[in-house]
């Protein structure tokens, strides 16, 4: 009984969310957060980057000329390199293969997390202690370590094997979340009801469990992208990828063995670092929207913003303010 007054609490809620003052329904309301705005800007201007790279890029990155360590000017918008490179062109060229990696590795990761955490949780049994050790073996070990100890030893470790590796290390946590969802959704009336009528096991996934599992799946996709996005880029800062292939960072690691800081050149250095935060902060703020979106609580509170701010109250960490409007006394 107290769950399904808590279900019947959560839809009215969820009901008053997305209806205006006029009853009508509010639409694309992911699409009305302003944290999800930013962060999709952000990431759809390096996707557009990448896409347009080769065209935009002005150098050969790998071009050398005698303008040697020059600071930002109209020729060179990011600086040159110890040997006359352009930087610009190499942090323009370098976006391609830090975002197809990235998104590769976290699309295989999510793929294996799905399938092994909703089946885990779905069959139960010996099945589910079976894949639950196996991510558990998987969440114990360090990733990253890992990762430089797999990509190390591979004769050449080029963008695919690197997605590949990042995904083969980084799925288990998402596993281990799908189950836990899954294991709370199979004997909810819904699934028992389609599972009475005769429905076939994968239809039951494929049509009661796994659309309830799309805002979860989501957010876990994005955080592997994030990962991996890190993952990709201190392998190549450490050298354990080829040098010839440019991203943000192979950029960084040859400023850093070239000594770029004590040279004072701050630009080689600088930009490729900006570029890895400005992606970062987007995924975050995806991550951030995904969350207000699929939590009541916090989809009030963003749908609310301003009204909130008109009373004085400013949402913080820890502390999500509900605010309920005074009933109208009836005669």
């Amino acid at each position: 009984m107290a769950a399904e007054l808590l279900d019947l609490e959560d839809s009215a809620e969820l009901t008053s969310v997305q209806t205006g003052p006029s009853g009508k329904k509010r639409r694309f309301l992911f699409m009305r957060n302003a944290k999800a705005l930013t962060g999709l800007g952000i990431l759809g201007f390096f996707v557009l980057i990448a896409i347009i790279g080769p065209w935009i890029a002005p150098y050969d990155p790998d071009a050398r000329s005698k303008e040697l360590l020059q600071p930002p000017s109209w020729d060179h918008l990011m600086g040159t390199t110890h040997t006359g490179q352009d930087v610009f062109s190499q942090v323009v060229l370098g976006t391609r293969s830090v975002l197809v990696i990235a998104f590769v590795a976290g699309f295989a990761a999510t793929l294996l997390g799905i399938v092994i955490g909703i089946t885990a949780g779905y069959i139960g049994g010996v099945g589910d202690e079976s894949l639950s050790a196996l991510s558990n073996v998987f969440l114990v070990i360090p990733q990253l370590p890992l990762i430089i100890i797999i990509t190390g030893s591979l004769p050449s470790a080029g963008g695919l094997s690197v997605a590949l590796v990042i995904a083969i290390t980084g799925w288990a946590w998402g596993a281990r979340v799908l189950r836990a969802q899954t294991l709370s959704l199979r004997r909810r009336d819904f699934v028992e009801a389609a599972r009475a009528n005769g429905e076939k096991t994968w239809r039951i996934v494929m049509a009661e469990i796994l659309p309830n599992l799309t805002a979860i799946i989501a957010a876990g996709f994005i955080g592997t992208v994030g990962f991996a996005v890190l993952s990709q880029i201190t392998l190549s800062f450490l050298g354990l990828t080829p040098t010839d292939e440019w991203n943000w960072g192979t950029v960084l690691y040859w400023a850093q063995s070239q000594l770029a800081l004590q040279r004072h050149a701050w630009w080689w250095f600088v930009f490729p670092g900006a570029c890895i935060a400005l992606l970062g902060m987007a995924l975050t703020l995806i991550n951030f929207g995904i969350d207000e979106f699929v939590n009541p609580r916090l989809r009030s509170t963003g749908m609310n913003a301003r009204d909130l701010r008109k009373r004085g109250i400013r949402p913080r960490i820890g502390f999500t303010p509900v605010v309920h409007e005074a009933k109208e006394d009836r005669a």
